[in-house]
């Protein structure tokens, strides 16, 4: 049989005090938390992490249902703004002819905008991945390099003037070990 609402209430209450405790650092053998009704640090500890359990639940259910609200809109304006993506449209000309027939590239456009959109709000976009690499695609070189080194390799962009500077030395950065 499930707890009665004043029980519910209680439990509430006892959690939401232990909350405040543990925020200003009480820690769980601290005689204020056994003050409150737990048999234990342990039963205290065990209390508080189900109760961050519950919230986190709760939390992931309110997500979904937003989630869910924001696709049923985006079909809702997909639907709308579909028919003028896919389907030619006449082009009159000034005499009100029709010379010819094209899709209407705004709709295209919003289309494309709304299916970006849904991608991302469902996740189904993948990271990009990056990697970085030395030349030719091989390893990236490390070396230690002095100080002076990495002052002349910042240099190399360019000069105060725009113009491009030379290395302080003609010996390879990347020859370069300590």
């Amino acid at each position: 049989m499930g707890w009665s609402r004043l029980k519910l209430d209680e439990v509430t209450v006892r959690r939401t005090k232990l909350l405040e405790l543990r925020r200003q650092g009480v820690r769980y053998d601290d005689d204020r938390v056994a003050d409150l009704g737990y048999s234990s640090p342990d039963a205290a500890r065990k209390d508080l992490h189900r109760a961050l359990e519950a919230h986190r639940a709760a939390e992931a259910a309110e997500i979904g249902i937003y989630r869910q609200q924001e696709n049923e809109r985006l079909d809702a304006l997909l639907e709308a703004a579909w028919p003028r993506a896919t389907q030619p449209s006449p082009v009159f000309d000034k005499e009100g002819n029709v010379i010819s027939e094209e899709l209407d590239m705004r709709a295209v456009d919003t289309v494309l905008r709304l299916m970006d959109r849904r991608a991302k709000l469902n996740g189904l976009d993948m990271p990009t991945k990056a990697e970085v690499t030395g030349a030719g695609g091989g390893p990236l070189q490390m070396s230690q390099a002095t100080t002076a080194e990495l002052e002349a390799l910042i240099g190399l962009g360019s000069t105060k003037d725009g113009s491009d500077s030379e290395p302080a030395n003609d010996q390879d950065s990347s020859d370069v070990e300590q």
